[in-house]
């Protein structure tokens, strides 16, 4: 059996998934070998969130609920990583939000 890990995590940064965090928030997942993927509401639909042109088609404003699921090798690490960078505001936080 495959591992599996979920999470739901708010966006609270200032302009959501937008076209920088969603590179970042992309480019992380690519890291793990787990299939990533991100809905907007628990029962989806669900986005691959290793393509940074579906993760920009979600339009996720500040104030979503982002949900990530993640299953096989490092399915738990990527979702815990995933969930800290937007619990971080895509390491853009207030500064971001000043000079937007």
């Amino acid at each position: 059996m495959s591992a599996t890990a979920e999470a739901t995590i708010l966006i609270t940064h200032a302009v959501g998934l937008h076209a920088r965090p969603s590179v970042k928030f992309t480019k992380l997942a690519k890291t793990f070998a787990a299939d990533v993927e991100i809905a907007l509401a628990a029962n989806g639909p669900w986005f691959d969130a290793k393509s940074i042109v579906k993760v920009m088609a979600a339009k996720a404003p500040k104030g979503t609920v982002l949900h990530i699921r993640a299953s096989g090798d490092g399915a738990k690490d990527a979702v815990e990583a995933l969930v800290d960078l937007v619990r971080r505001d895509f390491d853009e936080g207030a500064d971001h939000a000043r000079t937007a």
